[in-house]
């Protein structure tokens, strides 16, 4: 069941736009919820949580702690999804964003 619940999810949030810092899913944001360049334009590849004017909210975090961050909000705002899935799914995905490589 968890494998089965992993996949799907993970199918989920491939899908469309998402933050290049947490990956959350962004096709459906508003633009309040993407980050701003220095200039206060829209930054497409980043949410407001992450980025906003031109820098990083949280520059100093680790990918690790971004990890078990990401995992914790998507099991609190997702009841369908158990800690340990969205553990399981920020581990394969996190490493593969743009502000990680």
């Amino acid at each position: 069941m968890e494998q089965t619940q992993s996949r799907e999810w993970e199918q989920t949030q491939l899908k469309g736009l998402f933050c290049q810092s947490c990956g959350m899913l962004m096709e459906e944001a508003s633009d309040e919820e993407f980050g701003t360049n220095a200039d206060g334009s829209k930054n497409e590849d980043y949410c407001s949580y992450c980025y906003q004017k031109g820098a990083f909210t949280d520059p100093d975090i680790s990918m690790e702690e971004m990890i078990k961050a990401t995992a914790k909000g998507w099991a609190e705002h997702n009841p369908s999804v158990s800690y340990e899935v969205a553990l399981e799914v920020s581990r394969k995905n996190i490493p593969t964003l743009k502000r990680w490589q």
